[in-house]
C-alpha cells in the first residue's frame, strides 16, 4: 500500500471529507467500549436508518433523543451529531433565504425541468463523482432512485420555511443526506476516511457478503490515489454548484434569468445547505462570477481525470483499469426515463436536445449525448426555441408575464414531478410527510400567476392525470 502524507491530505480537497459525520459513523460501526455487544455493521446501519426515518421536521431535531432500545453507543453518536450538525451558520440571512424560496416557488415546475435536464446531467461529468454513483449501482435500474433521492432533499430545502421554520423539513433532510454520505465513505474505504489515509491508499476488492447496496459498496474496492476519497469536499462543492449555479445558468439560457439580487439570494440559501452538509467555507461561492469560475475549474479537473482514466477504454473498446466509462450509461438512463414521459414520437429527442442547450457541447460529449439526432427533431427543436425567444421578447412589451418558454417547461416539469416524485409505486417511496409537502406544492402550482388565463388553460389540458397520494386513498 502507498502511504499518504498528512500535508498532502490537508492540501487536496479530494482527500478531505467530513470529520463530524465520519466520526459519527465510525462510532456507530466501530468497536464499542461500554460493554454493549456490538452489532454487525449491517444491523448497526439498519438501526441508524430506522432513527433517520423519524427526522421528518426541523422541530423534531431540537433536543432529539434516540428511540428506546437503541444501543447506547449508537444513540450517543447520533445525539451528539444532531446537536452539533443542526446549528445554522451565524451568517445566515433570513431575508435572502425567503427570497430564494420565493424564486423556487415562482419557478415551480420549471425547477423540475432544470433538475432533469441540467443539474443531474452536470452531476455526472466529473469522473470521480460518476464513479461513486456507478459503484453504488445507480445506473439504468436505479434512475428513479437517483432522481427521487435528489428531489427528496431539494423540495424540503426550498419550500417555504424549509431551512428556518420548525415545521419545515430542510435541515432534517440535509442532516440525513450528510450521514448517508458518511456511511458511503466508511463502507467504501472500510473505516474512518481520516484513518484510511494514514493506513494506505488502496482498498482491495472482496467477495460481497450480500447483494444489497451496502454490501456492494463494502466489497467493491477503492483506489484513493486515483479517485480521492468517496464523496469528498470537492465532489460535495461541485454537486452544490449543480443545484444553485447550474439552475441559475439554465434560467439565463432559457431567457428567464433572475435579477442580480435574486441570484445572490438563491446562492446564499444553498450556501446554508452547503454548511449543513459539511462543505468547507472556502468552497462556498457568493456570486455568479465566483460560481462560474469554480464550476469551470472543477469540471476541467474532472475531465482531465476522466480523459486519463478512460482513454484506454475509448481506444480499445474495453475497460480502462478494469472499468468502462460509466457516465454515458448514467446519462442515457436519465434521458430514456424522460423520453418515456413524452407521448409524441417526434418530441422524444427533446430531452437530449434541451440538455445539450442547457449544459453545452463539452458536457454533451462527456455524457455521450452528442450522438446523431434526426434532422427533423433538430430543426423542430431549433425552430421552437428560436420562435419562442422571439415571441416572448416581443410579447413581454405588452404582457410582462407572457412566456411560451415558461409554459412548455412547466408542462414538462409537471409530468416529471407527478410521475417520478408522487408515484409511490416507484422505488424509494417518499416519506408521507415529504410527499404531503410535494403534493401541496404541486397543487399550489396548478396556476401560473404570471401567465394569462388562456395559457393556464392550455397548460392544464396538456397535463397527465394526477397520481393518487396515500392521503387521498385513505379519504
Amino acid at each position: 500500500m502507498a502511504n499518504m502524507s498528512e500535508p498532502l491530505a490537508a492540501a487536496d480537497p479530494r482527500l478531505r471529507a467530513d470529520p463530524l459525520a465520519d466520526d459519527t459513523i465510525a462510532r456507530v460501526l466501530g468497536t464499542w467500549d461500554d460493554g454493549t455487544p456490538a452489532l454487525s455493521r449491517w444491523d448497526a446501519i439498519a438501526v441508524v436508518n430506522r432513527e433517520l426515518a423519524g427526522w421528518q421536521t426541523n422541530g423534531v431535531l431540537a433536543d432529539w433523543r434516540a428511540s428506546p432500545g437503541t444501543p447506547a453507543p449508537i444513540a450517543a453518536a447520533l445525539e451528539d451529531y444532531v446537536a452539533r450538525a443542526r446549528q445554522l451558520p451565524d451568517w445566515v440571512d433570513a431575508g435572502k433565504v425567503g427570497c430564494a424560496e420565493s424564486v423556487f416557488v415562482d419557478m415551480s415546475m420549471l425547477s423540475c425541468t432544470l433538475l432533469f435536464c441540467a443539474s443531474l446531467p452536470e452531476c455526472y461529468v466529473p469522473a470521480d463523482l460518476a464513479n461513486v454513483l456507478h459503484v453504488a449501482g445507480q445506473l439504468e435500474q436505479h434512475t428513479d432512485y437517483r432522481v427521487r433521492s435528489t428531489a427528496a432533499m431539494i423540495f424540503p430545502v426550498m419550500l417555504r420555511g424549509g431551512l428556518l421554520d420548525a415545521s419545515g423539513g430542510g435541515v432534517a433532510q440535509v442532516l440525513k443526506v450528510r450521514l448517508i454520505h458518511a456511511t458511503i465513505r466508511h463502507l467504501i474505504v472500510r473505516g474512518n476516511p481520516g484513518e484510511a489515509l494514514d493506513h494506505g491508499a488502496t482498498v482491495q476488492p472482496l467477495l460481497a457478503e450480500g447483494r444489497g447496496l451496502y454490501q456492494t459498496l463494502f466489497a467493491r474496492g477503492w483506489d484513493v490515489n486515483a479517485n480521492g476519497l468517496p464523496v469528498n469536499q470537492e465532489e460535495l462543492a461541485y454537486t452544490l454548484l449543480t443545484f444553485h449555479y447550474v439552475f441559475l445558468r439554465g434560467l439565463r439560457r432559457l431567457g428567464l434569468g433572475l435579477s442580480k439580487e435574486e441570484e445572490g439570494a438563491y446562492l446564499h440559501a444553498w450556501n446554508v445547505v452547503g454548511h449543513l452538509l459539511g462543505i468547507e467555507q472556502d468552497l462556498l461561492v457568493q456570486t455568479m462570477g465566483e460560481a462560474e469560475t469554480l464550476f469551470a475549474r472543477l469540471q476541467k479537473e474532472g475531465r482531465a481525470i476522466a480523459a486519463n482514466r478512460y482513454a484506454a477504454a475509448a481506444r480499445k473498446g474495453g475497460a480502462a483499469r478494469g472499468q468502462p466509462d460509466p457516465r454515458p450509461a448514467l446519462a442515457d438512463a436519465l434521458m430514456r426515463a424522460m423520453q418515456a414521459e413524452i407521448p409524441l414520437r417526434a418530441l422524444k429527442a427533446f430531452p437530449v436536445l434541451l440538455t445539450r442547450r442547457l449544459c453545452g457541447r463539452e458536457t454533451a460529449r462527456d455524457l455521450g449525448l452528442d450522438k446523431r439526432v434526426s434532422l427533423f427533431s433538430r430543426v423542430l427543436f431549433a425552430l421552437g426555441m428560436g420562435v419562442t425567444r422571439a415571441v416572448d421578447t416581443a410579447a413581454r412589451l405588452l404582457c410582462p408575464g407572457f412566456s411560451i418558454s415558461r409554459l412548455v417547461t412547466r408542462i414538462f416539469g409537471y409530468r416529471l414531478t407527478v410521475r417520478f416524485l408522487m408515484d409511490q409505486t416507484r422505488p424509494l417511496k417518499l416519506p408521507d410527510a415529504l410527499l404531503r409537502q410535494v403534493d401541496g406544492a404541486v397543487r399550489g402550482w396548478d396556476v401560473d400567476p404570471q401567465a394569462p388565463g388562456w395559457m393556464n388553460a392550455i397548460e392544464q389540458r396538456m397535463r397527465p392525470g394526477a397520481v393518487t397520494t396515500p392521503s387521498e386513498e385513505a379519504a
